[in-house]
């Protein structure tokens, strides 16, 4: 048995959900969003907490259960205060700077590179070094960063390239002679 999944979801008052059809629709003061349920579960909202309830007995050992509780609790939280992550560049010339929907990076190659930012997400340069990203998808938010990150990723040696901001890199010594 999941004990993820026997937990129930909190609702704040200004979002409203509703369960159709094995779609569940989450409208909130950043957005909305739909998600498709999985259709061995129901879901039973109230007037403060959503639960994912398994339409069989047997399927409490299904692991889709607590998947399908931690998908439903995210786009809840997301709808209704929204999700951010924050990428540090480290290295000589390593800047960065958003015109429009455009997020124009410069890494230390002979070019720049222009990364057309999805429209779920809003990005932010606060300083030349500093991306913050924000988003009411989840999803959408992670593959972004992780798309951001992969144009330079941190090396072991003098730690440049982009990294997340909590994230520690793992330094390495270099050559002996």
């Amino acid at each position: 048995m999941s004990r993820i999944a026997k937990n129930t979801i909190k609702i704040s008052k200004e979002t409203s959900c509703t369960f159709e059809k094995g779609v569940f629709l989450a409208k909130g003061k950043l957005g909305e969003m739909s998600v498709s349920v999985n259709s061995n579960f129901e879901i039973k909202i109230n007037d403060e907490d959503i639960q994912v309830i398994p339409k069989d007995n047997k399927l409490k050992k299904d692991p889709n259960w607590g998947t399908t509780r931690a998908i439903i609790a995210n786009t809840v939280k997301g709808v209704s205060e929204g999700f951010s992550k924050t990428l540090e560049l480290n290295g000589t010339g390593y800047r960065a700077s958003i015109s429009g929907e455009t997020l124009k990076l410069q890494l230390g190659y002979s070019h720049d590179i222009n990364y057309i930012v999805p429209k779920e997400v809003k990005v932010v340069c606060p300083k030349q070094n500093i991306i913050q990203l924000s988003s009411f998808n989840k999803e959408k938010l992670g593959e972004a960063a992780a798309k951001i990150r992969s144009f330079r990723k941190p090396e072991p040696f003098k730690g440049k390239g982009i990294k997340y901001e909590n994230e520690f890199i793992f330094r390495k010594e270099g050559k002996k002679k």
